[in-house]
């Protein structure tokens, strides 16, 4: 299905005012054909007046109001017949049907977040007795929107449970595919999201991990979900995009906006990490020691102010690494007779 834009021209106020005194005159007629008209005359000028008034009404049905950034999808006895685009006044044939299969959807996106709220798909209610009919507007929003689904919990390349979370800016670029290729665009595009998200983010490990390939090159890589949170965001954008194209709608961007290892493993990696981060202080630490023990001992023999031999020079080092490497500050301890 493609897309056909209507060169309607904005005469709606014209055909609202002509359809209003041919309303006006039909009232006249009826009411001149039975109070002064005689004979045939009359018959004919009341009959006359019966039927503007009755049919004169059918032109109202024809009058849209756009604004910008809106469409209309019309139909004319089930065939499509184009689309009205731009904002302003319009006339088209009274007996086309506007479509939007997904008029009444409410997502976690911008203008659906409050069903109960003022929403610009809601225009009013009309209450009879106990019952009660919601007129729900046809048209289509050309705006860009956001959509941000629930959070959801995804096994890592490594099977470690994450919860993540994606708001993705979507607009609608073809209205006729959105409407006729697929069911309900909004749902459609919705499940997508979680299946795009699901699909990528089980490539990835939650952190770098050894010997992962994320890129599909068959070499192991720096990917991950937390370190390459861009990469990742672009890769499910597109993958949505793929899939969506045929229902006529455009992702604008896509990112993470929650990224966390599941509860019920949240506190045993936090101790893995801090325990990483632990062993990569003790690592620098202990790097920086032994490099002052060797610049300390090269210095006492360049200068030759103390000659030791191997046993002292062990001491020696054993002494220096205990300080420089321990938690608490070392007590020192004089020597007030010999080295040896």
């Amino acid at each position: 299905m493609t897309e056909k834009i209507l060169s309607t021209k904005k005469n709606g106020m014209a055909v609202l005012i002509l359809t209003i005194v041919l309303l006006l005159g039909g009232i006249g007629l009826f009411v001149v054909s039975l109070a002064v008209l005689k004979g045939a005359a009359g018959i004919i000028g009341t009959i006359a007046g019966i039927l503007i008034m009755a049919l004169g009404w059918l032109p109202f049905c024809g009058l849209k109001v756009l604004k910008p950034q809106e469409a209309l999808v019309l139909t004319l006895f089930g065939k499509y017949i184009g689309t009205l685009k731009g904002d302003g006044f319009f006339f088209v044939n009274p007996f086309c049907v506007s479509v939007n299969p997904a008029a009444k959807t409410r997502l976690g996106q911008s203008g659906d977040v409050d069903a109960s709220a003022h929403s610009p798909a809601k225009l009013f209610t009309i209450t009879t007795g106990s019952s009660q009919t919601e007129i729900v507007s046809k048209k289509i929003s050309l705006k860009a929107m956001t959509l941000s689904n629930a959070r959801q919990k995804v096994n890592d390349v490594l099977g470690n449970p994450v919860e993540i979370s994606v708001a993705v800016i979507w607009k609608v670029n073809d209205t006729a595919k959105a409407v006729f290729n697929v069911d309900n665009y909004k749902e459609y595009l919705s499940l997508q999201c979680d299946t795009a998200v699901r699909d990528i983010v089980k490539i990835y490990p939650y952190d770098m991990a050894p010997g992962i390939d994320t890129t599909g090159d068959g070499k192991a890589d720096d990917g991950s979900l937390r370190g390459s949170t861009t990469i990742v965001a672009e890769r499910i954008r597109r993958m949505i995009q793929e899939k969506v194209e045929d229902a006529g709608l455009e992702i604008i961007e896509a990112r993470i906006t929650y990224l966390a290892y599941a509860p019920e493993i949240a506190a045993v990696m936090l101790q893995r990490q801090q325990a990483s981060a632990v062993i990569d202080a003790r690592k620098m630490i202990v790097d920086g020691a032994v490099g002052m023990v060797e610049m300390a001992l090269d210095r006492l023999k360049e200068n030759g102010t103390v000659d030791l031999d191997e046993e002292r020079k062990a001491a020696m080092v054993s002494n220096l690494l205990v300080v420089l490497c321990g938690n608490h500050d070392a007590q020192p301890i004089v020597n007030s007779g010999s080295l040896y």
